[in-house]
């Protein structure tokens, strides 16, 4: 899995970085991506990156302020172009169905794929057997909402050395042993997965938050996370300033991620007064003299989501 960072300005989009828009690469899992929140600009951005719509699956949006909201019209109308024909979904609060059927009716926009809009209050939004997702309530000045995405854990390695002296080579059997079913073998013997199969790989979980205040959900969703999303508008020094606006910190989102027993944080959402990722650097510096395996979301790049361990 791989983050990529379509746009990390809070507010309004500036010419050093776009307002927000985090895509969520699923690669061996699914083959699919998924996009957390849409600020205007979203399918520019696209057209600049190697993301490819036709591959987009679910959109989740934090919560109903333009800066995470007004670029999805346009990419939900243009990815029909751009080869998009499977289901898509659209989760986000309540409000959400109408400014999106308002937006698309008035401009008859025509949407050749089956697109379901899933508005929520937080709670458990699906779980497919591969990956749980559920959502919560944050603090914002209106409803806000952070995303955990729990990835289910994974079957162990076969032990081909004990599968090759049963007369078993690569194929159908080893799917099965996979899937946990138990097979038969030469000589009527029954090979259980259990009897092939190691520990198995423990799953991800990944935190997505919107805009917030410093309040207990941030850590709850983020609890034992192995990467969380926190917003880190300002410094803080401005502290204040982050409170009457109900935004973070970096230091605070830095105390979340420790809080949480997080393995690492990304920051993004940040102030136009940080005008490129140089004067970012004290934000940086601030939240690793918390948590040291900070890192910056930066347009445009890259960031893989660590193995469990790594």
């Amino acid at each position: 899995m791989e983050f990529y960072f379509l746009g990390t300005n809070a507010g309004v989009p500036t010419i050093q970085r776009n307002v927000t828009s985090i895509a969520l690469r699923l690669l061996e899992e699914r083959r699919s991506m998924w996009l957390f929140d849409c600020g205007e600009g979203t399918q520019q951005e696209v057209l600049r990156s190697p993301l490819k719509l036709s591959r987009l699956e679910k959109i989740f949006i934090t919560h109903l302020h333009g800066d995470h909201l007004f670029g999805l019209p346009g990419l939900l109308s243009s990815r029909a172009y751009q080869g998009g024909t499977t289901p898509l979904t659209v989760y986000g609060p309540p409000g959400l169905k109408q400014y999106i059927e308002l937006s698309l009716g008035i401009s008859q926009s025509r949407i050749n794929y089956q697109l379901h809009i899933v508005e929520h209050t937080g709670g458990l939004l699906f779980d497919d057997g591969q990956f749980r997702v559920e959502s919560a309530l944050l603090d914002h000045r209106i409803d806000s909402y952070g995303y955990r995405i729990v990835e289910m854990d994974k079957p162990g390695k076969l032990n081909q050395e004990l599968l090759e002296r049963y007369g078993i080579k690569p194929g159908p059997v080893y799917g099965k042993l996979k899937r946990g079913e138990s097979v038969e073998v030469e000589g009527g013997v029954m090979l259980h997965p259990q009897d092939v199969l190691g520990a198995p790989k423990k799953g991800r979980i990944i935190t997505i938050l919107g805009d917030t205040r410093p309040c207990l959900n941030t850590v709850v969703l983020a609890q034992d996370a192995t990467v969380v999303v926190h917003e880190a508008t300002f410094l803080h020094e401005l502290a204040d300033t982050a409170y009457e606006y109900h935004h973070s910190t970096a230091l605070q989102a830095a105390e979340a991620a420790k809080a949480a027993g997080a393995g690492q944080l990304i920051m993004t959402h940040f102030s136009s007064r940080y005008k490129d990722q140089e004067q970012l650097q004290p934000l940086l510096e601030e939240a690793r003299s918390v948590f040291p395996n900070s890192l910056l979301a930066e347009q445009h790049v890259l960031l893989p989501v660590p193995d469990i361990g790594s």
